[in-house]
């Protein structure tokens, strides 16, 4: 005998999780919210290309984007931008990145790309992947951070002398909104790298200073000479060691 099922009804403390899921489970909105994920704007011509859609389709899909609250518009001129609405929505695809299948490599491109993603790669505007992950244990480790809770961390006094050696102001952060250093699971590696103010200081500087390349087609990022050595010298990351493939050990101390 089928038993009648009621369906129970929503409270004020619930969110409207399906809605959220709905906009990022189509394939086409996904593919182009997963090449924002690098913190760039794109235009809408580009995303469409990206998704292997037609430019009247993608309008559309980024109009309901938009709507939802995880994409904004960026004008310059009259050009027309799109980007991720913010940190927490790239927080958010790399939670969910975690439970998703692996996509089969049926190539030797696609080999490759995967390797680079999973070295290094912006996770909107910090670093991630095994080198992400290895620097947020480096800081730990060193007592650089010490946690507030299970997720957010603040600057230790050794931290502070950290920051002086790589030339970022520690006064200046800290002041804002966003979250200083959260955790945030790396969906490669199965374990926490670091978001917020700080890591996005910290790439930034790397960037700027040439420890990283960016790819010029993804979010990959390839460590250069420079920045292998300056890792080695401030955080005692050994990168070059191919014994390990790659994969970023805290030197011996």
């Amino acid at each position: 005998m089928r038993e009648n099922y009621e369906v129970p009804q929503a409270n004020v403390y619930d969110v409207d999780v399906a809605s959220i899921a709905a906009l990022i489970g189509d394939p086409a909105r996904c593919a182009m919210l997963n090449a924002l994920l690098g913190g760039g704007a794109l235009p809408a011509g580009e995303l469409a290309r990206l998704a292997g859609i037609s430019p009247a389709t993608a309008t559309g899909h980024l109009h309901k984007l938009v709507d939802g609250g995880l994409v904004q518009v960026v004008a310059q001129g009259r050009h027309r931008y799109h980007r991720l609405s913010g940190p927490h929505v790239a927080s958010a695809l790399e939670a969910l990145a975690i439970l998703a299948p692996a996509v089969p490599v049926r190539s030797l491109r696609q080999s490759r790309t995967a390797s680079a993603l999973a070295e290094a790669r912006t996770c909107y505007d910090h670093l991630a992947g095994r080198l992400g992950v290895a620097v947020a244990t480096t800081l730990l480790e060193r007592k650089a951070l010490e946690p507030t809770d299970e997720r957010d961390h603040r600057l230790t006094a050794a931290g502070r002398e950290l920051l002086a050696q790589l030339g970022i102001e520690a006064e200046g952060l800290g002041h804002g909104r966003r979250a200083f250093a959260r955790f945030c699971l790396d969906w490669t590696e199965r374990r926490p790298h670091l978001a917020g103010e700080l890591p996005a200081q910290l790439l930034s500087m790397m960037l700027r200073d040439g420890w990283f390349r960016r790819d010029a087609a993804g979010r990959a990022l390839q460590v250069t000479e420079k920045g292998t050595k300056a890792l080695s010298a401030t955080l005692g990351l050994d990168v070059a060691d191919e014994g390990n493939h790659g994969r970023p050990e805290p030197l011996e101390r």
